[in-house]
């Protein structure tokens, strides 16, 4: 088989083409893909979210948690507060102002993966998102395209 033609190859290939096409649409509020996507997991949650399940999510380490939410902190999108739960833990929650900047970096961040994705089906897309999240092994439920 020509490497081209390799799962891995033509994954990494589109992951480096959605990401840099979202890092572009995210420019405008200072965010890239990782920020955007702490700052949509909190926004996501009614309550927030640890850092430790913020890495287990995402897939990377702690320490890596630990620079973005200090980065959207300084930027005054999210704020740590203490978990009622576990005193020793702190949840990271979204500020009104992260909230705004999340709803308005999400529209562009769509809008550039619809485009970047424009080939595709909208079915073509429900497939991939349900593949990938299987390969993903996320544990969760792929959305399902309206």
């Amino acid at each position: 088989m020509p490497f081209v033609d390799n799962i891995g190859f033509l994954m990494s290939r589109a992951s480096g083409q959605l990401v840099r096409a979202t890092n572009a649409a995210l420019a405008d509020d200072g965010l890239r893909v990782r920020q955007y996507s702490v700052l949509s997991l909190v926004c996501e949650s009614a309550d927030g979210e640890s850092q430790r399940d913020l890495a287990e999510v995402l897939g990377l380490d702690p320490s890596q948690v630990v620079a973005l939410v200090d980065d959207l902190d300084r930027a005054g999108l999210v704020e740590r507060r203490p978990s009622p739960a576990d005193r020793r833990t702190k949840l990271v929650v979204p500020t009104e102002r992260g909230r705004a900047v999340r709803d308005r970096a999400g529209e562009r961040a769509d809008a550039r993966l619809a485009e970047t994705l424009g080939a595709l089906t909208e079915d073509e897309q429900a497939t991939l998102r349900a593949l990938l999240a299987r390969v993903a092994d996320l544990g969760v439920a792929p959305r399902v395209a309206p």
